[in-house]
């Protein structure tokens, strides 16, 4: 695994309180079960009274038969353009053609030239073999522990899960793995040192921030650069299949704050008594343990945990452990029906791929002499591509998980394509880190007491934490900025109050087709683009003809698309499902 691993993509979900505080876990646990009752914990469906929507249906009316024939006409152009963009017999082919590899779909060549996810692809086959080896020992490791009967909880996994952890790690990073380990250990000390005590936040954030931006500065160190008779450490054949550690960090640092403020919360306001009922995820999450849980062979397994090590999904230290101590009922069905959605999902990608080179287009910049429309679907493509190879690692890693036992958040909660609220997008998108988000600095911040300044802050920091770059931090400003139309708009035009008029609904729709166009605006800046590219595309979009008919185009079939979006979840509510994205 010689190339860059994917990163997680992703920002912060609204909250609904105005409360919160570091040193107040009272709070804090209040502030997280009135989020139960409004947001559900997860993807899973969650029942909601039938009063509350039974508006008809509008499937067979008219007007969505009128929308039906708009989507059959706009779908296939939507598919058809970055096809003949990729075609050999385009003008600008030869310009991008170097990037391209060696297919196996209908002896087309392949689009792999983004680094991010060809070292995800690429590597599939390594990833499944080690994967299939950690679950043999394990079952091996179970097989010996207990020949005789199934203990009540899995803490004799946790062992286990730190010496496979370390053999891992050693794999993945050679040397590089005492860099590792003595950074945790840090942590660690840390958190145990300061306890309850109101620095023990501010050592934690500052801590775990600085290392980001040292591991940074410094590339990862290098053993030589420390301490110079360990110089030899450097070399090649110890650094490991993938030596460049510090990539990943940023993953685990997330974990190490879990950990460290889970622990200072529960050492602020201990549970009362042991509970022996069944916890859901969002009970997982803010129930504390015993102080006695929170050693350092659970922290350990917890930060190193094998299967989510690379790239998530994020879990809670409080969430990880309760999955442990009382173990989850995961079925056979539902881990070969989440099998079956990953490998369709790696089927859809390999399909674009090899019939899409929008990727390569973009890297080279091949888009001279083409129509606004044609700019248009590369950018828009290339998002769909960004979703794609996000989704399909997250879904690889958690898949992993579930056949292990544990239950981490899903990430990727709707289609990209299937969003019209920016809330509603960020809270389908890389929906474990949103989690944590909430949890660890969005509601200690005051949550929508101080609700833009907090989401500015917020996503400066997921800017920073992505990639210390000018562009993913315009990206994060922008971002923070495009926010406040919509809350403008609920502010001034809430649905408690107009939503049984008859206009309502369409200036909601045109209020989703501004969120689609600005939201595709600030990613296109911060994962596709970036600003000059933006910067061409604007002007060839307002500076031309052409390019004002294609706007309107969009625009109305936006309008079209946000009004099937609206439908599609109100057959949901009708079905008794409630998803707050």
């Amino acid at each position: 695994m010689n190339e860059e691993i994917p990163l997680p993509i992703t920002s912060p979900t609204q909250a609904h309180y105005s409360f919160s505080s570091f040193d107040n876990p009272v709070k804090q646990r209040m502030s997280i079960t009135d989020l139960t009752v409004k947001i559900p914990s997860s993807s899973r469906s969650t029942s909601i009274p039938s009063e509350i929507h039974r508006k008809r249906s509008r499937w067979g009316s008219l007007e969505f038969k009128f929308f039906y024939v708009v989507l059959c006409l706009a779908l296939p152009l939507i598919i058809w353009i970055p096809v003949t963009l990729s075609n050999s017999s385009h003008p600008n082919y030869p310009q991008y053609q170097y990037k391209l590899s060696q297919g196996w779909l209908f002896g087309r060549g392949l689009d792999n030239s983004d680094s991010q996810y060809r070292s995800f692809r690429n590597n599939i086959p390594i990833l499944t073999g080690v994967a299939i080896i950690f679950l043999l020992l394990k079952y091996s490791w179970s097989k010996f522990y207990n020949m005789s009967k199934i203990p009540s909880d899995n803490l004799h996994l946790i062992p286990f899960n730190v010496v496979v952890s370390i053999l891992f790690l050693f794999g993945l990073h050679g040397s590089s793995i005492l860099k590792l380990i003595i950074i945790i250990s840090i942590n660690y000390v840390i958190a145990r040192t300061c306890k309850s005590s109101k620095l023990g936040p501010v050592f934690t954030w500052a801590f775990n921030i600085g290392m980001l931006f040292m591991n940074d500065r410094y590339n990862g160190y290098r053993f030589g650069e420390i301490i110079p008779s360990l110089e030899f450490l450097d070399q090649e054949r110890y650094e490991g299949f993938y030596p460049r550690w510090h990539i990943s960090f940023n993953i685990t640092m997330l974990r190490l704050v879990s950990f460290s403020m889970d622990y200072y919360w529960a050492c602020r306001h201990p549970s009362s008594s042991e509970t022996s009922i069944s916890l859901d995820e969002r009970q997982r999450q803010t129930t504390s343990h015993p102080h006695e849980m929170y050693s350092f062979t659970n922290y350990f397994a917890y930060a190193l945990y094998s299967p989510l090590y690379i790239a998530g999904p994020i879990m809670t230290f409080n969430d990880f452990l309760w999955q442990f101590r009382r173990p989850l009922t995961i079925t056979k069905t539902s881990v070969l029906g989440y099998l079956i959605r990953f490998i369709a999902c790696l089927l859809t990608m390999e399909g674009v791929l090899h019939f899409m080179y929008v990727v390569a287009i973009k890297d080279t910049k091949a888009w001279l002499g083409d129509s606004p429309a044609q700019i248009g679907m590369i950018g828009f493509w290339n998002l769909i591509i960004v979703w794609l190879k996000l989704l399909l690692p997250w879904r690889f890693f958690r898949l992993w998980a579930l056949v292990d036992g544990i239950d981490p958040p899903e990430n990727m909660v709707r289609c990209m394509a299937n969003n019209y609220s920016t809330f509603g997008f960020w809270r389908s998108w890389h929906r474990s880190y949103n989690l944590w988000i909430i949890r660890y600095i969005y509601i200690p911040l005051g949550g929508m007491k101080n609700a833009f300044v907090n989401s500015v802050l917020v996503f400066t920091f997921v800017a920073l934490w992505h990639d210390l770059t000018l562009k993913l931090l315009a990206w994060g400003w922008l971002v923070s900025l495009f926010i406040l139309p919509e809350m403008l708009a609920r502010y001034f035009l809430p649905a408690s109050r107009y939503s049984s008029t008859s206009w309502y609904r369409h200036l909601c729709a045109m209020g989703g087709v501004v969120n689609i166009l600005l939201m595709m605006t600030a990613n296109l800046v911060g994962f596709v683009i970036g600003v000059d590219g933006l910067q061409f595309f604007l002007h060839e979009l307002f500076g031309t003809f052409a390019g004002v008919q294609f706007l309107i185009g969009v625009i109305f079939c936006l309008f079209v698309g946000v009004q099937l979006m609206f439908e599609y979840r109100e057959e949901e509510m009708r079905k008794s499902i409630y998803r707050r994205c």
